[in-house]
């Protein structure tokens, strides 16, 4: 179950500490050590008011995680998961790399969906973008960023895929647009995958949803690409245990 939660009152976030302590100790050269004993602080104080609302709740949550919700999202600083869905710890399990890419070859993101679907028993599935993606930005260029150009490539290619409709819009629209693009394609990844056709199988309730963070107005954009059974995946994907 989801819980609403709210920041600490009076708390300033880690980018305002860090500007102010720069500002105090004379500009960025100085050591900005105040900062990141600031976040430590910040621990405390939440860990003080949380058992001050609560004082069974790290015991409670210790013993272990019962999340309803995977979340495969960009990892893009702006993205914080907990803030702009107002959950708590345990509620949602998450993964999250650059420009949310689902690779059907990357064991790292595998193997999240895997133990997500099939031991935490999921029920929901939400592959999330954001609008002014750094990620598919670079994609949409000739820029070179090293490692980053193997794992940008496919968005390249998505690009290629849908270049008449992408090259009618303005370059910030055809950027967000592309990120959709990202977005739907990353739950169809996820609609095709063994372990989903598995929990469908046995009857469990599992649905895959394509979600755009609005950075502009904070608010999430559902691009209504869900996908809730196999009837909704090319029957070429539908796999037979045992068929050869």
């Amino acid at each position: 179950m989801l819980h609403p939660t709210r920041p600490l009152s009076n708390k300033l976030r880690f980018g305002s500490v860090l500007t102010y302590t720069r500002n105090m100790l004379g500009g960025d050269n100085q050591d900005s050590s105040v900062a990141i004993c600031q976040v430590i602080q910040n621990n405390k104080d939440w860990v003080a008011e949380m058992q001050a609302k609560n004082p069974k709740y790290f015991t409670n949550l210790a013993k272990g995680q019962s999340p309803k919700l995977l979340w495969i999202g960009c990892s893009d600083s702006r993205m914080a998961v907990d803030v702009l869905t107002q959950t708590n710890p345990g509620d949602i399990f998450i993964h999250r790399n650059i420009a949310n890419r689902i690779p059907s070859e990357d064991l790292n993101v595998l193997s999240v969906i895997e133990y997500a679907v099939k031991h935490l028993k999921v029920e929901h599935v939400i592959v999330a973008g954001h609008t002014s993606c750094g990620g598919v930005k670079t994609a949409l260029s000739n820029a070179s960023v090293g490692i980053l150009d193997h794992w940008l490539r496919p968005i390249k290619d998505l690009y290629i895929a849908n270049e008449e409709e992408l090259n009618e819009l303005p370059e910030n629209e055809r950027i967000d647009r592309l990120g959709e693009l990202n977005v739907i394609q990353g739950v169809r990844t996820v609609s095709k995958l063994p372990v989903v056709h598995e929990a469908w199988k046995e009857g469990r309730e599992l649905r895959i949803h394509g979600w755009m963070l609005q950075l502009h107005s904070g608010l999430l954009k559902d691009l209504d690409v869900s996908v809730a059974s196999p009837k909704q995946v090319e029957s070429i994907f539908k796999l037979s245990t045992g068929a050869h």
